[in-house]
């Protein structure tokens, strides 16, 4: 790919960033796409971070709402996808205070639901394992699986 004046991956970079949140580890790599030299891009990343077209906290309340509430992830994906995008534990703590305990629960009982109808009926203790499973792999902590669990098997009785 042909090197880019840095200004004009400024500019692109500002509009890179402008169609949708980005992380700086985002617009660095597409700063690499297209050949700017690392010097260059920390000076590039310093400037959109000082006009706000990137913001870490905003990108992870941004990121932390959209993977709750469209992928229904738990906390704990959500946190670990931060994670990769080398995002300070500060501002991932603050956008994993956007979820609300009780949606947090009510997704989780609505997931855990769906998921037992589409189960062989069997022993309890093999379709509880089977839900528990599912939950901890979508991200969400044992504590609440069975709290959840524990829930549905009370209004079955």
């Amino acid at each position: 790919m042909k090197d880019t004046d840095p200004k004009e991956a400024y500019t692109k970079a500002a509009a890179y960033c402008s169609r949708t949140e980005r992380c700086p580890q985002d617009v660095a790599r597409q700063l690499d796409k297209w050949g700017i030299r690392p010097a260059e891009q920390a000076c590039i990343i310093d400037r959109l971070t000082e006009e706000r077209f990137i913001d870490e906290e905003r990108f992870c309340r941004c990121f932390v709402r959209d993977k709750f509430r469209y992928a229904r992830w738990g906390r704990i994906k959500i946190a670990y996808a931060l994670k990769t995008k080398k995002l300070p534990p500060a501002a991932i703590e603050k956008g994993l205070h956007e979820i609300e305990e009780t949606e947090y629960v009510q997704t989780l009982q609505k997931l855990l639901q769906e998921k037992a109808r589409s189960l062989d009926s069997g022993p309890a203790y093999e379709r509880n394992g089977k839900l528990i499973r599912f939950a901890l792999g979508r991200g969400f902590e044992m504590d609440f699986i069975t709290r959840c669990l524990n829930v549905d098997d009370n209004e079955k009785d």
